[in-house]
């Protein structure tokens, strides 16, 4: 885990960023547009702007013909206003002409159709013509930006995603399953279990990418393509920052991550955990559908929380805000606007989680195409007078008085395990629960406990070292190699608490089945065996007795068998009536818990709440407040600055119980304030 007295900055800048994706090559035959950026950007309080991410046709409208001269412009005329440019790499929409001329750079699609040109990220990442060009492109910025004193970092490509079927990605996935499988295709056919439905392999030759017109129910066959399309996505942006790890070594590089939208829960497409190890910085796309109908406001902001800490732990140092909208998107199934101070809000909860940037997509709208509906910092009207444009500013005015922060981190005695390839696996699997499996928000909900309370929070992955943490809580880890569950064991042993619930400890790395019942070590650990899993409907109803109170479960109720653990709670109703729900077990120096049903928030609350209490486990500031406030710390050797966010739509009263300064107002505060709706306090303290 991160000690608070270090402080990690992630670009050259010791000041928060605050822009966004800036589109000249749209404007391009209207300079008095381009001039008005130039007034609008001081207006605004902007200093960093995100620059070519589509530009390709603009920087080369012809094999070999070059105009850099209009970015050059644009580079000097930030730089003029002491802003910076985050130069992107353009190979996300490529040109007309590429296509035409090389027809192979096109994607072909799981059903074996050809793509045409046209929308973004339609590439086939192995083809080598568009490596060649890519990298040709990326060369040319490279040589003629690279020393230019607004450049702040490279924005390689946009928001990678999607898979390619063609030949050549065939022959690189079997080139990939070859080294991954020693070139032995009887070891291939014993990880995928290929004697079911005669599906042995004889040649390498035989094997195909998943497809709906071909094999697609070979569970370990679509793991693996799973696993080389981030192999491979990683590969093509490897290939692409060649140059510019020879030319500008010491320019970091990003490229934005996603989340999937109305959910709230990580993107899937891509192993972000392989792909973190490739970048300096990682950066996100965060577009939360603020005031929807269908959960709370801090309902949303809980999840927004969660992303913003598996994110920030990927590397274990502040991230940045790379996309989001001061207003409305314009792809929602309902495209709503930001309640008036719900701007600052959500911008000042991504600074708290670790964000040291606010960066917008975009800064101006487009005036034709998809995009030109999507919220911006400058509207189709031009003025700085509307209110998106004022809140904005507003935004850029308190972020200039948070330079302390940047740098800073959490400390955090708590971490929860996400794992992008047990996700793969699980949703994968013909069992349970079609459709409540939601693995991702399983782990959210025990989550919740945690940001209501103000106890910083680790989301770690498999391969993250997690013994230096108090308690580590594992929901639903379906997919766990005997690696994984020895370090598990250690874990335990050495004096940690952990937490695994249901549906947990099913299948090895190759999603196969561990036979002889539950894993042997996990029984040790955790004294007992999950004998069988009940999957319930909707509308079936049964409850758990913990600690005297009565807690509803749905979806999924474990039947356990114990052997040398305790039984902490009990199934109310059913054949499995009076027998172990919840249990726990003292191993080495250590204590596990398993949680055998999915149980509503009540059940966390109480059951987390009594584990903070056994741990000594306290929120870094001591700060009373009610439910719907949430309470954020960045930490330095010196100060804890603290993030007081109401995200109810109501007056909440919240109490500092030691003397703060307000980091925007310059005042001191001690004890009991109010804070309106959607208000947002930001103080600092010694630490």
């Amino acid at each position: 885990m991160m000690s608070k007295h270090e402080k990690t900055y992630t670009t050259q800048a010791n000041f928060m960023l605050h822009g966004g994706d800036y589109n000249p090559d749209q404007w391009l035959d209207r300079p008095d547009i381009l001039a008005d950026d130039v007034k609008l950007m001081q207006l605004s309080h902007t200093n960093a702007f995100s620059v070519g991410i589509f530009a390709w046709s603009a920087l080369e409208p012809e094999e070999g013909v070059y105009h850099f001269e209009w970015l050059d412009e644009i580079f000097d005329n930030i730089h003029k206003i002491g802003g910076r440019v985050i130069l992107a790499t353009p190979s996300g929409a490529r040109p007309a002409w590429l296509s035409q001329k090389y027809p192979d750079v096109l994607r072909v699609n799981e059903n074996r159709l050809k793509q045409l040109h046209g929308g973004r990220h339609n590439h086939c990442f192995t083809s080598e013509v568009y490596r060649e060009k890519t990298q040709n492109i990326n060369r040319l910025l490279a040589e003629r930006y690279g020393n230019h004193p607004a450049l702040l970092m490279w924005h390689i490509s946009n928001e990678y995603g999607g898979e390619c079927h063609c030949e050549k990605c065939q022959h690189a996935f079997r080139d990939w399953l070859k080294e991954k499988f020693d070139h032995n295709l009887k070891s291939l056919n014993d990880a995928w279990w290929t004697p079911f439905w005669s599906h042995t392999y004889s040649e390498w030759s035989q094997i195909e990418s998943p497809s709906p017109i071909g094999e697609n129910a070979v569970h370990g066959l679509n793991l693996d393509w799973r696993r080389f399309i981030t192999d491979q996505t990683i590969s093509f942006f490897e290939n692409e920052i060649v140059p510019l790890k020879e030319l500008t070594p010491n320019i970091p590089i990003t490229t934005n991550f996603m989340a999937d939208t109305h959910d709230l829960i990580p993107f899937q497409a891509l192993d972000y955990s392989k792909f973190a190890k490739h970048l300096d910085v990682i950066s996100w796309d965060a577009y939360p559908a603020w005031h929807n109908d269908w959960e709370t406001t801090a309902d949303l902001a809980m999840k927004v929380g969660f992303i913003n800490d598996l994110y920030r732990s990927l590397k274990q140092q502040p991230f940045l805000l790379l996309e989001s909208t001061p207003s409305g998107v314009n792809w929602h199934n309902v495209n709503k606007a930001k309640r008036p101070g719900m701007h600052e809000l959500s911008s000042m909860q991504m600074i708290a989680h670790g964000s040291d940037s606010v960066m917008y997509f975009q800064w101006r709208k487009s005036r034709g195409s998809s995009e030109k509906f999507h919220g911006a910092v400058v509207d189709h009207d031009n003025s700085s007078e509307n209110r998106v444009f004022k809140e904005v500013a507003k935004v850029g005015e308190t972020l200039e008085k948070l330079s302390k922060v940047v740098g800073t981190n959490r400390t955090s005695d708590v971490a929860i395990l996400y794992d992008w390839e047990n996700n793969w696996a699980i949703n994968d699997a013909q069992g349970f629960g079609m459709e409540t499996k939601r693995y991702p928000q399983t782990l959210q909900e025990h989550y919740r406990t945690f940001w209501e309370q103000g106890i910083s929070v680790d989301v770690i992955t498999k391969e993250q070292d997690f013994s230096g943490c108090k308690l580590l809580i594992v929901p639903m880890l379906y997919l766990v190699s005997e690696d994984t569950i020895s370090r598990l064991k250690t874990f335990v042993a050495n004096g940690g608490t952990l937490v695994m619930t249901y549906i947990s400890g099913i299948v090895n790395e190759h999603d196969l089945t561990y036979l002889g019942g539950w894993h042997q070590d996990l029984q040790e650990i955790f004294g007992m065996k999950p004998i069988e899993t009940d999957t319930l409907y909707p509308n079936d109803k049964n409850y758990v007795n913990y600690h005297n109170k009565t807690y509803q479960l749905k979806d999924y109720a474990t039947v356990i068998e114990l052997t040398s653990a305790n039984a902490e709670g009990l199934y109310q109703d059913d054949f499995y009536a009076n027998t172990p729900a919840v249990t726990s077990h003292q191993y080495g120096e250590g204590k596990s818990y398993y949680i055998g049903a999915r149980l509503n928030d009540p059940f966390h609350r109480d059951f987390y709440k009594g584990l903070l209490k056994d741990l000594s486990l306290e929120p870094a500031a001591p700060v009373k407040h009610g439910k719907g406030v949430s309470v954020q710390v960045r930490q330095d050797h010196q100060k804890d600055y603290v993030f007081v966010m109401n995200f109810t739509e109501e007056t909440q009263p919240v109490t500092f119980e030691s003397t703060v300064k307000d980091m925007v107002t310059g005042e001191e505060i001690t004890g009991e304030i109010t804070l309106e709706k959607y208000e947002v306090r930001i103080v600092e303290k010694n630490s």
